[in-house]
């Protein structure tokens, strides 16, 4: 596990925790649960961003109005479907430990969770030494 991955699953803690603060639909009833969650959720969007890369390759690359018309409806199908997997792995995993409410909220909340990650990836981010101040 990289640094970075690392740094992505203690921003997704608290981003997990604070939801759970303030959406009565989400509840993680201990901390351990909450960083297992959070654990999951970086293995999961790890593959959705993988899938959704795979994805908008074959969406440039085809040449016809059908292979367009297909990569995006998969496109579709792998940002919702993911939301779904996720639902469903905490339900399976946690049972009512944690719930993350409906598809709403985990959409959400994974929204929220992307760009904490890039917002925290950006903030650590080696400064450019040819823009220096």
């Amino acid at each position: 596990m990289a640094p970075a991955d690392v740094v992505d699953v203690f921003a997704y803690v608290i981003v997990l925790n604070l939801a759970t603060q303030f959406v009565p639909a989400m509840i993680t009833e201990t901390f351990v649960l909450s960083l297992l969650t959070a654990i999951l959720l970086k293995a999961v969007l790890e593959v959705v961003v993988l899938l959704k890369n795979r994805v908008k390759v074959r969406f440039t690359a085809a040449r016809r109005p059908i292979g367009k018309g297909l990569a995006a409806a998969s496109l579709l199908l792998v940002m919702a479907g993911s939301k779904l997997v996720v639902l469903e792995l905490v339900a399976w995993l946690f049972g009512d430990s944690v719930q993350l409410g409906g598809f709403v909220a985990v959409t959400a909340l994974i929204l929220l969770l992307m760009l904490t990650r890039a917002g925290v990836r950006r903030l650590l981010a080696a400064p450019d030494p040819d823009h220096l101040d």
